[in-house]
């Protein structure tokens, strides 16, 4: 744990909204992720699991929360187990958590050591009508590797085949979707990191800086900030600002180029994403900048549509149709082939082929319900694009926002956007 203590309280009143959810007579489990395998005898460093630690604050491997708010013994309603310190994990791991500091972190009284949950499980478990057992249920998930969840799910069932089992993955993807003012807080962290990192870049920017170069910046400004990144970064240059998912960072930046930054910090495990395109000279070319301008109008048009109450994909829609206006002046699509589209098939998806936004949370494509409405209290990424491979080049920006009842809340209003700001410091730096 990097970040500063989390105030107990977000944890304690996240279990509260879930207890409000579950079924009378039920019991529910959350289980930490593995440490992942590398090669020969190393592992890959942890990611805490999202719901565990949505639920708890916790960040240590094999922990495991159960939930049971009508078990008869009081003390068996929250419990949570963790492996049990010893020297020797002292000595080759370093601290584990005690029972003193685990409840300080979770809110949670009832400390148990992994050796007793069979007993335990097995004694609420047999009291219990429903079962509520937890797994990646994100549409877009590639499960190719069995989780622990997966692992306990198959042992759960096949120790109490005559249970009631249920799906806690919708429940917590509704809580999450939601987010209180001590997440947004921890969200807005992020942000400002990333604002701090990038204001760095601009000083750095030069012809013939590597992409690499560039991206040890990021890093260097993120972990001296108790940051990590959010995801493998993007920075891509010249015609590879084109390629959505570029991660190779690998090539010189040079004169003429744009230099398009996919980059977030994760601060506390809550994520901020943002994308920049900037001038690697420290000046766009007009045409560069037209493209860019007409990027920016829909960025901030869309971020006034982050209303609640708008649906998902009418706000994709909309940003569509105004990506064919922009499109239609930069002379790249015609009124002609605009007249022959279709509402699943727009004009503009030639130039601007991905969705226009995702949730954002403890996930950076966090979890949600299905083609929600939003709500007070949602966070969004708006990240539009026009991305021109026979010219190339590609601009996309993207800032997160808040939605509130008051209207959208744009938590990266402090980091440059227009092109002249960015010009202008990247002038500066120069002298």
């Amino acid at each position: 744990m990097n970040h500063r203590p989390i105030r107990n309280t977000l944890f304690k009143k996240n279990r509260e909204r879930l207890r409000s959810e579950l079924k009378p007579n039920s019991v529910a489990f959350v289980n930490a992720n593995d440490l992942p395998p590398a090669n020969a005898d190393a592992v890959m460093r942890m990611h805490p699991n999202s719901d565990l630690f949505y639920l708890s604050g916790i960040e240590q491997e094999e922990s495991v929360l159960m939930i049971a708010p009508d078990a008869s013994k009081e003390s068996m309603r929250e419990t949570l187990f963790l492996r049990e310190p010893n020297p020797h994990l002292k000595t080759w791991e370093g601290e584990k958590h005690s029972k003193e500091a685990a409840t300080k972190i979770s809110g949670v009284t009832e400390i148990r050591w992994l050796t007793e949950l069979p007993s335990i499980l097995r004694m609420v478990v047999c009291e219990s009508e429903h079962i509520y057992l937890n797994t990646n249920e994100h549409s877009r998930a590639v499960v190719d590797v069995q989780s622990r969840d997966a692992r306990f799910i198959e042992e759960v069932k096949k120790s109490y085949p005559l249970h009631k089992y249920e799906r806690l993955a919708p429940i917590l993807h509704r809580l999450r979707q939601i987010k209180s003012k001590q997440e947004v807080d921890l969200i807005q962290a992020a942000c400002d990191v990333t604002r701090d990192a990038f204001i760095r870049i601009l000083d750095k920017t030069r012809p013939g800086i590597k992409e690499y170069e560039i991206e040890a910046e990021y890093a260097h400004e993120f972990i001296r900030k108790r940051c990590k990144f959010a995801y493998n970064p993007i920075v891509a240059s010249g015609k590879d600002s084109c390629v959505l998912h570029y991660i190779e960072n690998k090539k010189t930046c040079r004169r003429g180029d744009v230099l398009l930054m996919d980059v977030g910090a994760c601060y506390a495990n809550y994520n901020a994403d943002m994308t920049r395109t900037i001038p690697v000279s420290g000046k766009f070319t007009r045409r560069q900048k037209q493209v860019y301008n007409a990027v920016l109008r829909v960025l901030r048009q869309m971020i006034e549509s982050a209303t609640v109450g708008t649906q998902h994909s009418e706000w994709q829609k909309e940003s569509e149709l105004s990506m064919n206006e922009e499109l239609l002046k930069l002379g790249l699509i015609s009124k002609a082939a605009i007249k022959r589209e279709t509402p699943e098939k727009r004009v503009c998806r030639k130039y601007y082929m991905h969705g226009l936004g995702h949730p954002l949370g403890l996930d950076v494509h966090d979890v949600h319900t299905a083609n929600p409405r939003f709500e007070d209290g949602w966070v969004l990424t708006v990240e539009p694009g026009i991305y021109i491979p026979e010219e190339g080049f590609g601009i996309r920006l993207e800032n997160n926002v808040l939605v509130t009842e008051h209207g959208p809340t744009d938590l990266m209003a402090d980091i440059p956007v227009e092109a002249k700001e960015i010009e202008e410091l990247m002038r500066k730096a120069k002298k």
